[in-house]
């Protein structure tokens, strides 16, 4: 049957969009800037608390300048003052960011506080300024959702307006930090918008390259950790591209088991979580004594793990020394990111492995494994992929980077139920889920479900008579018990709809000679046999009713059948033995060729 379906779009979008979408050039343009100001705010603390000078570029806290008492005291007193500003300010400056954003966008409306978008920056600039192993993307994230949630907040809109604005602020932050768009733009539709439709797309994408233009006059147009030379790849790369990513994928699952497992042990201590941060700070102080290197953002090592420049020794140190400071301190509550220590530590890693695997390019093996960490640690491998490659121009490594980041996202899913960015979420008594798929109501008819062979009763039938049809012993009523809707026609016309309980009170309240088309209800919810199931889902909600008349498009009062929730479950229902049963469809025939007998013919013509 060819159905009319021209009414259906790939796409639902309105002009709305637009309006969207022009409001969202503020809020990444702002974005931008609170980028730009929270960047040059941690190089103003870095210089003024390890080299005790003004200067607002970001630098490295170095041992062999710096005294062991500050490298060891300065991450403590950070951790106090972040401590201090959770407990009288907002504790929802803890954390990494991410967690706190889509808590906001899925359980808040995108309604971010007010206070957040001042004390989330300050705590993370005071966090990684103080010798913190964290990165500023997470508090941006959170920062530039902040700014484009109360920008929203000002104006009339929805709450999935709000969302798209928030999600706009957080995208074009993250793109403003690293340089990174279509990265940016990637995290946004894997992590924070849980849709993919142009409705937020559009906005999303608009902010992001408007906060990447504004960027490039304050930070540079270059790459973060611009790499080059030539890479020689070869089948026996590709092949070690898979073992990296299983490295990689279990790397992150280290260090999100040890993230959580240091919140556990936290929440133990007989002391009030204000104080937590502080007690992280020490592990940081210890750390740093080690491996100096080991603390702030660590650009600087980030840069000579992927040029090929960085000692043995150093590896090592960093593999071992960062992976525990930033998830032992990042479980006590303070508040920095997540993506630059994965930069680092999935560097390093890769930069080990450089010293087993045969020699493709400089830094190769390093790049390879931080976006393998990142598909692991994130569970977003397209992100990670897209991230090594905008963080470095590699685009020359693209293959190799879908190999390890897909071999990593495998092992992390099979390995863990839940990632570093979701667990926090689960520990609140949330569950999100993080697949999607095309929605199996959307591409049913509502044809393909409902009742044809309906019961309709005409207009001037009483009451009595109606019910005693659908309850009585006449074989006729048997196939219509279970219809509970039943449409009224007058000469075949749709003139409204009864139900089994109106009938039912009619008769038992002595107004059974009533006719059936006064109680009708004469505007029912009516839904056409090419419409979505989905549609009808949306409209059972908002109008409340679980079953509904279908009647021709093209002819209003011309009754075809009858949709009910339990049709819409049976579309469920196929969807789900599409998932679950298995059939062979194709079965190869095997072609056995036999000796052809002679015949006795040319048996005795063969003798003779």
């Amino acid at each position: 049957m060819t159905r009319d379906v021209g009414h259906l779009g790939d796409y639902t979008a309105t002009r709305r969009m637009l309006v969207i979408a022009a409001l969202a050039v503020p809020v990444g343009a702002a974005s931008a800037c609170v980028s730009w100001l929270l960047l040059r705010t941690i190089g103003v603390i870095t210089n003024a608390v390890f080299d005790g000078r003004w200067g607002t570029a970001i630098v490295a806290p170095d041992g062999g300048h710096t005294s062991p008492a500050v490298i060891l005291l300065a991450p403590v007193a950070g951790g106090l003052v972040i401590g201090l500003m959770a407990r009288f300010g907002s504790e929802k400056i803890r954390g990494h960011g991410m967690p706190e954003a889509i808590e906001a966008i899925l359980l808040g409306g995108s309604k971010v506080q007010p206070r957040v978008a001042v004390l989330k920056p300050v705590s993370a600039a005071i966090a990684i300024g103080t010798g913190g192993p964290f990165g500023a993307e997470g508090p941006i994230i959170m920062t530039g959702g902040a700014v484009g949630s109360l920008f929203a907040q000002c104006l009339r809109l929805t709450a999935d307006e709000r969302k798209t604005l928030l999600v706009a602020g957080a995208a074009g932050g993250m793109a403003a930090t690293f340089n990174t768009p279509f990265a940016a733009l990637l995290l946004a539709v894997e992590l924070l918008l849980f849709e993919w439709r142009p409705r937020s797309f559009v906005p999303v994408a608009t902010a992001v390259c408007v906060a990447t233009v504004v960027r490039q006059p304050l930070l540079g147009r270059a790459a973060l950790f611009p790499v080059s030379g030539a890479l020689h790849l070869h089948t026996t790369a590709y092949l070690l591209c898979v073992v990296s990513g299983v490295g990689a994928g279990l790397l992150a699952v280290v260090a999100t088991v040890l993230v959580y497992a240091a919140e556990d042990v936290f929440r133990r201590l007989p002391v009030h979580w204000m104080w937590w941060p502080a007690i992280g700070g020490v592990i940081i102080g210890v750390g740093g004594l080690v491996v100096p290197q080991a603390l702030g953002v660590g650009y600087d090592v980030i840069d000579s793990e992927l040029t090929g420049h960085i000692s043995l020794g150093l590896v090592v140190g960093i593999l071992v020394v960062k992976t525990l400071i930033w998830s032992l301190s990042l479980g006590s509550g303070t508040s920095g990111g997540v993506l630059a220590p994965m930069f680092m530590i999935g560097g390093a890693l890769g930069a080990l492995e450089a010293q087993v695997f045969p020699a493709v390019g400089p830094g190769f093996w390093a790049l390879v494994a931080l976006a393998g960490v990142l598909g692991g640690v994130m569970r977003s491998p397209i992100t990670g992929v897209v991230f090594a490659v905008e963080l470095t121009h590699r685009l020359d490594a693209l293959l190799p980077l879908i190999i390890a980041a897909t071999a990593a996202f495998a092992v992390s899913v099979l390995a863990l139920r839940r990632s570093v960015l979701t667990e926090k979420i689960a520990r609140r008594g949330y569950h999100l889920s993080r697949e999607y798929d095309v929605d199996p109501l959307e591409i049913l008819f509502v044809s393909e479900v409902m009742a044809d062979d309906v019961l309709t009763f005409a207009a001037d039938v009483t009451a009595s008579d109606a019910f005693a049809g659908i309850t009585g012993t006449d074989p006729g009523s048997l196939p219509h018990r279970r219809q509970a809707l039943y449409p009224v026609v007058r000469e075949g016309r749709l003139v409204g709809v009864v139900t089994r309980t109106q009938l039912e009170t009619a008769v038992h309240h002595d107004q059974g000679d009533r006719p059936v088309a006064s109680l009708a209800h004469p505007e029912p919810v009516v839904t056409h046999p090419d419409t979505t199931l989905r549609s009808v889902a949306v409209v059972m909600a908002a109008r409340q009713v679980d079953r509904m008349p279908v009647v021709d498009r093209h002819d209003p009062a011309r009754v075809l059948g009858i949709v009910t929730l339990t049709d819409l479950l049976a579309g469920r229902l196929r969807d789900l033995q599409e998932a679950r049963e298995t059939e062979r469809v194709l079965r190869p025939r095997v072609v056995r060729f036999r000796r052809r007998r002679a015949r006795p013919a040319e048996l005795t013509a063969a003798a003779g």
